[in-house]
């Protein structure tokens, strides 16, 4: 599965702008029933989202619905019951592993056992948790709920972020040793000044984080720009796992590039993530330089 460079929120109330982000060039949406819907108006955005992601047929990018936590979920998962153009759906409020197993067990029992789990981490537990959680059947990547998890922890994030880098080491860690996809970077209300939320999103590559959340379809060009690798880092990313192909038809266990470096494990997976991002099948032929 191709790894998703931007997740765009849409709020579920507001059907009039789902044909405008799914003609964006987000990779994937989130359609939002959580926060951006008022509770006096849950029940009518379920039915709008149900109407809309019926009618797609044959989807072209990720589409993903972020439910509420608690007895609101179920609400909501009943109300997406038979959706087959759905990728999954992004859990607020994930405050422990046993409230993701939960839903995954609902899912099951609905058929749904292939629909991926988001969990969005918001609380201090949530965090404590994450290694649990990122291990939880159907969960395809976390996210950080930094805004809520800041102000319930006392937090003030300054201009370079260092008060939350720990935080996000925790949940990149806990991804990589679950083995699902890398975390995707919390969203910023930084809309205006690019430059801000380019070097922003650029601290959230250099944390281990692939992709971001957005709240603006200003902000995607941004972060396409962060995490699709160019031209020379995909020819590195095929040449390297070509020669791996080649080592391993040899029947030989060590892995050594024209240039004399020793390609481990480590370096194997970079290529493939680089691949991801780029979209390039990992058959592709190597270009001539």
């Amino acid at each position: 599965m191709r790894i998703a460079r931007s997740y765009l929120y849409v709020p579920g109330n507001a059907p009039e702008k789902l044909p405008k982000a799914a003609a964006s060039i987000a990779d994937a949406l989130i359609i939002d029933l959580e926060d951006a819907v008022p509770w006096s108006g849950k029940a009518a955005a379920r039915t709008e989202v149900r109407h809309w992601l019926s009618k797609q047929t044959a989807p072209t990018k990720e589409l993903w619905v972020r439910i509420n936590s608690g007895e609101a979920a179920l609400e909501d998962i009943a109300a997406l019951e038979g959706i087959t153009s759905l990728t999954g759906l992004v859990l607020a409020k994930a405050g422990s592993a046993d409230e993701v197993r939960g839903i995954g067990e609902v899912l099951a029992t609905r058929g749904h056992e292939n629909l991926r789990l988001s969990p969005l981490l918001e609380t201090p537990r949530a965090i404590f948790e994450a290694r649990e959680i990122a291990r939880q059947p159907q969960v395809l990547r976390l996210q950080i709920g930094e805004y809520d998890l800041c102000a319930e922890a006392g937090i003030t994030p300054g201009n370079n972020e260092n008060e939350v880098a720990a935080i996000r080491t925790q949940v990149v860690l806990a991804s990589s040793e679950a083995g699902i996809q890398p975390p995707a970077a919390p969203v910023s209300i930084e809309i205006k000044d690019v430059e801000t939320f380019r070097r922003s999103t650029e601290r959230c590559a250099r944390q281990g984080f692939v992709g971001r959340a957005c709240i603006h379809p200003a902000q995607l060009a941004t972060v396409h720009g962060v995490f699709t690798p160019d031209a020379a880092a995909v020819d590195r990313a095929l040449s390297v796992l070509r020669l791996y192909d080649e080592q391993l038809s040899a029947g030989t266990g060590v892995f050594i590039d024209a240039n004399g470096r020793l390609l481990d494990e480590a370096v194997i997976r970079q290529a493939r993530r680089t691949l991801s991002l780029a979209n390039v099948p990992l058959a592709a032929p190597v270009r001539s330089s």
